[in-house]
């Protein structure tokens, strides 16, 4: 690393332990200023927060060993569904609790009040394309019709709660 590098990554260290800091303090003043519920609320999604981590990190640590295993073990074939489903299948579900966390977070820093439609629409968007990812070949016709009807409104759903919503400023 460069000098430049160098200072730029301190610089942005600096700043996110200033971020962190900022943000204790504004916890400790919205704490003092909760009612108890608000408090059993945050613990609540402090502690969700921690359980879902824990739980990201074991399921990325078995994904990292069984794509090893097959790399090791047996050529690579991704037209090999078997191979495909498991590992796109273990994938999604990180998506899946990633993105769960993600809205956890946002309550916990008190940013939301509670978990938003929106949030809870597009986890069960992307479990119905994780559901179409692990598809069995054998699977009926009308089981896929379901499924996509079920993503068609869902999808629908997503787009007109979306349009709703004021615009994000980020």
């Amino acid at each position: 690393m460069d000098d430049k590098a160098i200072g730029e990554r301190l610089e942005q260290d600096a700043h996110d332990a200033a971020q962190k800091t900022r943000l204790r303090e504004e916890l400790r003043r919205y704490w003092q200023v909760m009612t108890v519920y608000e408090r059993f609320e945050q613990l609540v999604a402090l502690v969700l927060s921690a359980v879902i981590a824990v739980v990201i990190v074991v399921a990325l640590i078995e994904l990292v060993e069984i794509v090893a295993l097959i790399l090791i073990n047996e050529p690579l074939n991704p037209l090999q569904s078997d191979t495909f489903q498991l590992v796109f299948g273990m994938i999604m579900t990180l998506l899946i609790a990633l993105e769960f966390k993600h809205s956890i977070v946002k309550v916990a820093l008190r940013r939301e009040s509670i978990i938003q439609v929106k949030t809870v629409i597009l986890i069960a968007l992307i479990a119905l394309a994780r559901k179409f990812v692990v598809l069995d070949v054998q699977t009926s016709p009308a089981k896929i019709a379901a499924l996509a009807a079920a993503l068609l409104a869902l999808g629908i759903v997503y787009r007109l709660v979306r349009e709703h919503d004021p615009p994000r400023q980020d």
